[in-house]
């Protein structure tokens, strides 16, 4: 569409004092010719959203820049439908409020903030949606147990067509053979009936479609469109699915592995499922017993995590053996007690009817004339080898994820890593996938979720819950973490309300977290396409496949529109309406940088606007004053940095180039799971090309910060800006 452009300053929250808005305004109708230039003292208010509003409507402006506070602020006030572009400039948080007011370097800072929106909305078009074609929003979730029933439940409840798929032939999975189950409501302190029976049957009436005896033999599409290959007993059938939730559950872990706590070797040294079992059919005759926790669990030999369930389900199992016999002995030893939330009430329930807690570890396990001796070092009463006889022992051993159950799969080929090994482009390496049979995805990433810490799926712990590599595809339950029966119902709503969100979204074109509402998409063009794999590769959320010469096969509405493939392509290929390469290089190359003469040296920070971008805004709230030669770019994600803009910035003259991005790890912070942790590799070969050229490889860095180290900030930019004053100034100065 043809541009016309309004800029409208906001002279409010102080702007209008610290900064000169005629030479401001000067930028935008001088160097840039914008049709409309206008100020207003408060521009979110009333008046200053119909001055825009009069504007679009008598002048037919249809591109709006509006430069004052954060683009995290007052995003609802400043929406003028979809069919107009808004881009925001911020003078308030990273400007006025963390820079002294009626400054020259100040007003400088607000002049080239002003000179990059005006840049980018000039790359910047409306994007169109991707809807599909024959959508359908129906909800697959795989696995009949505690959570895939409630999850399907809810879905069906919410008047979404919801399709259930079960392995056994009865459904209930584990929670369904217990003889009782933990509360599951307040008061929170007594046994329940399982209430798996009545949820079947609310299952059913709710008119869930089910197969059980069934597994998935393929899931091909996306979002949208998953077309699902349902094995049932010897005959296959095809369902069209929007959005899937897994809930294949759990495992206990290997008893066989526990020989050293006596399983194997004494007959009355049982597991917790095996007590379960002995409950059921009524056979709880002991008259002193042990439960011994964490039997695998907070183990590195074995399991190295809490398998969170097992303390609760031993109390619940302690006290059937009071409710058969209250004259009964039963000892609990343990490391941690874990009862989580509204489960200290049980806890204190069990310590009420006689149940003994002993923190201490289990030394040894003896058996003679068929009574069971456990030696243990007490560490409340601070007692070395205590000693005593009974006539059972539980183990409490702990939980793997179903998914965690299979053989991996390697993704990489050995001729692939050889010749990234021997290529001077930055090759990462895929993340390893587990074949457990659960989903058996037709992606070129693999067969299943990727596994985050000990073969769970992985999910964003701190922002997403639920939301895996695999977008539409959501873990709930103990096949996504650790928990209790309570967590995991809680948990399988969510899982089902995200999977709402998603066919919602998707009907709609709009992307899913944390872009949720982006309509824009991921374009190729493919005429210069070299076929290097790059895309398929490094996107996050496999979102790419490939034809059998290896060119991508872009799945829009599986794109999270982080940039990744944009970022990782070296010819350039991949660009989005709103987001493109040559866009961030206009940004750059619209900076203005002082001569060497002026000793007026320019650092470029390429901000995550996850973490990095709310961060500085914290910091400019909290008026915290830093280095005024720093200018910021947001960018999606630090996965989405080209390189050609640090070359773009190295070319410029600026003195320093800074990534921000968001903390990652094993329990990683980054939005988008590995960006920054991309560009940080990356990185390193721009560091080899630097130092070959004479520029200083120290010149550009990589940092990871949280939302909550905006208290950092001023003194992470500052260092930056005094190692390169030790440098000196780039040599590159000299041929602008």
């Amino acid at each position: 569409m043809e541009k016309k452009i309004g800029v409208y300053i906001c002279t409010g929250c102080g702007i209008g004092d610290a900064l000169d808005i005629e030479a401001l305004s000067k930028v935008a109708a001088g160097e840039y010719k914008v049709d409309i230039c206008k100020t207003n003292n408060f521009l979110c208010g009333k008046e200053g959203v119909e001055l825009i509003k009069k504007d679009i409507e008598a002048e037919g402006v249809n591109t709006v820049v509006i430069a004052g506070c954060s683009s995290r602020v007052n995003y609802d006030v400043f929406n003028f439908g979809s069919d107009k572009i808004v881009e925001r400039v911020n003078l308030r948080e990273q400007v006025i409020w963390c820079h002294p007011a009626n400054d020259e370097d100040t007003q400088m800072l607000a002049e080239d903030n002003l000179r990059m929106g005006l840049a980018k909305q000039k790359n910047m078009n409306l994007p169109e949606p991707y809807l599909v074609e024959d959508m359908s929003k129906a909800i697959l979730v795989v696995g009949g147990g505690l959570t895939g029933l409630t999850a399907a439940l809810d879905a069906a409840r919410a008047g979404y067509k919801t399709v259930l798929v079960e392995k056994e032939a009865e459904l209930g999975g584990y929670a369904g053979k217990m003889y009782k189950q933990v509360p599951l409501k307040p008061p929170f302190t007594e046994l329940e009936e399982n209430c798996i029976p009545g949820l079947i049957k609310a299952v059913q009436d709710a008119g869930v479609k089910i197969y059980t005896s069934a597994t998935i033999e393929k899931t091909a599409g996306a979002p949208g469109m998953f077309n699902v290959t349902i094995k049932q007993n010897d005959s296959t059938v095809q369902e069209r699915v929007g959005a899937i939730v897994l809930a294949t559950g759990a495992k206990p872990y290997d008893p066989e592995k526990l020989a050293h706590l006596g399983y194997g070797k004494y007959e009355n040294v049982i597991t917790q499922a095996a007590l379960e079992e002995m409950a059921a059919a009524g056979k709880l005759e002991a008259g002193k017993v042990a439960f011994i926790q964490c039997a695998g669990s907070r183990d590195q030999e074995h399991l190295p995590y809490c398998s969170a369930a097992c303390c609760i389900e031993s109390m619940k199992q302690a006290l059937y053996i009071k409710e058969k016999n209250p004259e009964a002995s039963v000892y609990v030893y343990y490391k941690d007690i874990r009862a989580n939330g509204q489960y200290e009430h049980f806890y204190k329930k069990a310590q009420q009817e006689g149940i003994i807690f002993i923190k201490a570890d289990v030394t040894d396990i003896s058996e003679e004339d068929g009574k069971l001796t456990i030696e243990a070092d007490d560490h409340t009463m601070g007692t070395k080898s205590i000693a005593d006889e009974f006539d059972l022992v539980v183990l409490a051993n702990g939980m793997v994820p179903t998914a965690a159950l299979g053989e991996v799969v390697q993704l990489n080929e050995p001729a692939e890593e050889e010749a990234a090994a021997a290529s001077d482009e930055p090759k990462v390496e895929l993340p390893p996938v587990i074949k457990a049979n659960l989903l058996n995805l037709d992606y070129r990433q693999g067969p299943e979720l990727p596994p985050l810490k000990y073969g769970f799926p992985d999910s964003h712990y701190i922002c997403f819950p639920y939301e895996t590599r695999r977008t539409g595809i959501y873990a709930a339950g103990v096949v996504r973490a650790p928990m209790d029966m309570l967590s995991a119902v809680e948990d399988a709503t969510g899982a089902a309300l995200k999977a709402i969100q998603c066919v919602e979204a998707t009907a709609k074109g709009e992307a899913v977290h944390p872009r949720s509402g982006d309509l824009s998409y991921p374009e190729f063009n493919m005429t210069r396409c070299t076929q290097c794999k790059r895309c398929t590769e490094e996107c996050p959320f496999g979102a790419i496949n490939e034809d059998e010469k290896a060119n991508p096969l872009p799945n829009p509405t599986r794109c999270r529109r982080c940039g990744t493939c944009m970022g990782a392509c070296p010819e350039r290929i991949i660009s989005f309406k709103n987001y493109s390469v040559p866009m961030i290089g206009n940004m750059v190359k619209a900076i203005e940088v002082p001569e060497e003469l002026e000793e007026k040296p320019r650092i470029l920070v390429f901000a995550c606007e996850n973490d990095a971008i709310p961060a500085l805004d914290m910091a400019g709230i909290n008026r915290l004053q830093y280095n005024p030669w720093v200018r910021i770019i947001p960018v999606r994600c630090l996965g989405s940095l080209n390189l050609v803009w640090v070359n773009d910035a190295m070319a410029k003259g600026f003195d320093g180039v800074l990534l921000m991005g968001c903390k990652h790890g094993d329990d990683y912070q980054c939005h988008f799971i590995k960006g920054s942790e991309l560009a940080e590799y990356r990185l390193s070969k721009v560091s080899e090309t630097l130092d070959r050229l004479g520029l200083e490889s120290e010149r550009v860095r990589a940092i990871t910060v949280s939302i909550m180290d905006y208290d950092k900030i001023p003194e992470i930019l500052d260092k930056f800006a005094e190692d390169l004053e030790e440098l000196g100034p780039n040599p590159m100065k000299d041929f602008q």
